[in-house]
């Protein structure tokens, strides 16, 4: 543990691979994800996390050339550390009301789903796409668009936390334009209801 610690223990470290997980992003990405955390402070933990051999660097080809971070097999190898501490973190009650990244609620969903109906599911949030999905009790959940998802939803991170952590009804969200569904609203109605809030320690 001890070994562990003196690699990922430094303050934001892991929050920094957390919005990784679902894939590589630019210097500016993780600062929007991010936007406690200084930029100084960022770049030395993205060169303490490479010269570990946690996240690597990759410039993408035009027309982009950008240079991005991305996790290694090691830095990936840390997504169920990083689930379990969420649950663990998840019944402390909430300090702060500072908003959730949409990589940040793509987690939290992961650490508080519980099994019910299937669904198959597109989330956009403008830019940022994930494809979630419960078959025979067992979740799955990636960045990109999904293949013939039976609803596409469409809003921002504060709105899908809401309607599935603050119990609000999918009727008011849309009725309230904050939320678009196209395709079977009641698969996107199964999924709202299949990540409960935990209960407070």
């Amino acid at each position: 543990m001890a070994r562990a610690l003196d690699l990922v223990g430094e303050r934001w470290t892991l929050l920094v691979v957390r919005e990784l997980l679902f894939g590589a992003k630019r210097f500016t990405d993780l600062v929007r994800g991010l936007p406690g955390m200084s930029q100084n402070v960022l770049s030395q933990r993205l060169r303490d996390l490479d010269k570990a051999g946690i996240v690597r660097t990759r410039r993408l080809g035009p027309p982009v050339s950008a240079r991005v971070y991305e996790l290694t097999e090691r830095g990936a190898a840390l997504e169920p550390v990083l689930i379990e501490l969420g649950r663990w973190g998840s019944r402390t009650p909430l300090t702060s009301g500072a908003e959730l990244s949409v990589d940040a609620l793509m987690l939290a969903l992961k650490t508080t789903f519980v099994p019910g109906p299937d669904f198959d599911c597109e989330l956009r949030f403008g830019a940022d796409v994930f494809h979630v999905r419960s078959a025979d009790g067992r979740l799955s959940l990636a960045r990109g668009p999904a293949d013939g998802a039976r609803v596409v939803a469409e809003m921002d991170a504060k709105t899908l936390r809401g309607l599935v952590f603050g119990a609000r009804p999918v009727a008011a969200a849309v009725a309230g334009g904050e939320l678009r569904l196209t395709g079977e609203t009641a698969v996107f109605e199964r999924f709202s209801r299949c990540f409960p809030r935990p209960q407070p320690l």
